[in-house]
């Protein structure tokens, strides 16, 4: 989610983030308020100098700061940079959640045809529980989202309840 939002179909993503930050936001909020783990994983888009700090404040700095702010990562939240679609490839979350003892996983942002599906797989090989809110992922592409959901929920045991369902009560 922390992205300066300049490349190819930024616009048809931008449109969708904008869509989906609401239920991103409200989820996030409810995770800390009930002590839920929260851990960011976002690409440094080969800046390998940069990390959480240097990321925020470049795109925060950029033309879609209002994107970027409402779901930027506080400093005592867990950053995790990768570099491929997975946020376990070559990362150290898997190491990160294991040692919190964490089986369960809710995937929110962007994109849900690439990052999400890719990550989805990814942790369910790993044996995680995996729930992705469709209301609180973004896209590019509307019709390969909604087959990547569709694949998350039957290959992968997906749950696919809305954002304002999960974390509730």
């Amino acid at each position: 989610m922390i992205n300066s939002y300049d490349f190819d179909d930024a616009d048809k993503l931008r449109e969708s983030v904008r869509e989906a930050l609401p239920a991103m936001v409200e989820l996030v909020d409810r995770a800390k308020e009930r002590d839920v783990e929260v851990v960011f994983v976002n690409d440094n888009y080969g800046a390998w100098h940069q990390g959480r700090t240097e990321l925020v404040e470049q795109t925060l700095a950029g033309e879609y700061a209002d994107l970027v702010e409402p779901i930027a990562p506080a400093d005592d939240v867990s950053f995790v940079v990768k570099a491929r679609h997975s946020i376990f490839y070559e990362t150290p979350l898997e190491y990160l959640l294991r040692q919190d003892d964490i089986q369960r996983l809710i995937l929110i942002g962007q994109v849900t045809e690439q990052c999400i599906l890719y990550s989805a797989l990814d942790a369910y090989i790993r044996h995680f529980s995996v729930h992705v809110p469709p209301d609180a992922v973004a896209h590019i592409h509307p019709d390969l989202a909604e087959a990547a959901l569709k694949m998350m929920e039957i290959n992968m045991a997906a749950d696919l309840t809305a954002a304002a369902e999960l974390l509730s009560g």
